[in-house]
């Protein structure tokens, strides 16, 4: 699941601190390096396990319903959503119940956000159009979960403050993560039962070693790095550049030398992409032309053994 992606994310976050920080000692930040992109793992199973907190609060509600209906002698309520097939699916998920059992914090600690939610989907139009249709299957019960995790969580104030409230490092983690969960609603099959596999935390030892390889790299070679950029902002002043540029410019660098299968045009277009979110408005145009300057000038030189385009 901890994708490139995000692992250049939370190495430009880490590497930024580790500058801020003191006492500049690349162990210990490595270490919070791990520990931050198992945090968005810990997200990814937390989410899914929200569809699950929502699904028994719909139950506690069908319980007072029924009873109710039963003093009054009235029809007795659909119990369609409170044993929606998908989320009792997850329910009984093996690894996500792995997941939770190691857990200190559970959504049943959590009823109010738990009510407001359940209150905002009963009130959709998707849900109502659920309940409604005549259709009665896993695959309308998935896709009901899909439309609504789209709709109601994956853009939701109120959630966004409660995972800050409980993890300084899930409110960046969210968008990405979000993916993830709706990637995983998708994959869900009725016939694997509990034992549908949910996403794993690495798709293989090899991107675990990219995150600790790009960070060490980008911390140990710092002065050669810099130095480039340096020699390709001739023209410019680059004493007057954000420190961010800096430290997304000099990951980049360690990227593009570090990785030789990763094309140089794919590690540019990614920094500039994070630049767009976490510098200066002007930056992402500086960065693209710096480190193309800076990889033709490494080609050039022979220090980068890859290949660029020709300019047009």
């Amino acid at each position: 699941m901890i994708n490139r992606e995000l692992i250049r994310i939370k190495v430009v976050q880490l590497t930024y601190a580790y500058y801020q920080n003191g006492s500049k000692n690349i162990d210990s930040a490595e270490k919070e390096l791990t520990f931050s992109l198992s945090k968005a793992y810990d997200l990814y199973n937390y989410l899914l396990a929200l569809i699950v907190g929502i699904t028994q609060e719909a139950r506690r509600h069908l319980e007072v319903a029924q009873s109710r209906a039963t003093r009054e002698g009235t029809p007795m309520p659909s119990q369609k959503f409170a044993y929606n097939r998908f989320a009792m699916q997850l329910e009984g998920n093996k690894m996500l119940n792995e997941f939770v059992e190691t857990q200190k914090k559970n959504w049943n600690d959590e009823p109010e956000f738990l009510k407001k939610i359940y209150t905002q989907i009963t009130e959709s139009q998707i849900y109502k159009d659920y309940m409604a249709s005549t259709e009665d299957s896993y695959d309308a019960d998935r896709e009901l979960w899909r439309k609504l995790y789209r709709t109601l969580i994956e853009r939701n104030a109120d959630l966004d403050s409660l995972l800050e409230e409980q993890s300084i490092y899930w409110n960046d983690d969210k968008e990405i993560v979000d993916t993830f969960v709706l990637k995983t609603i998708k994959r869900f099959e009725e016939k694997n039962q509990a034992n549908q596999e949910l996403l794993p935390e690495y798709d293989s030892e090899e991107d675990k070693e990219y995150a600790r390889k790009l960070f060490r790299s980008a911390i140990m070679n710092a002065d050669e790095y810099q130095h480039y950029m340096s020699e390709a902002s001739r023209n410019w002043d680059f004493s007057r550049l954000a420190y961010m540029d800096i430290v997304i410019m000099q990951i980049a660098i360690a990227e593009m030398m570090s990785f030789p299968s990763i094309p140089i045009s794919v590690s540019i277009n990614e920094y500039v992409e994070i630049a767009k979110l976490y510098s200066t408005p002007r930056s992402a145009g500086y960065i693209n032309g710096m480190l193309d300057a800076i990889a033709r000038h490494l080609v050039q030189t022979g220090h980068m053994l890859k290949h660029m385009n020709e300019k047009k």
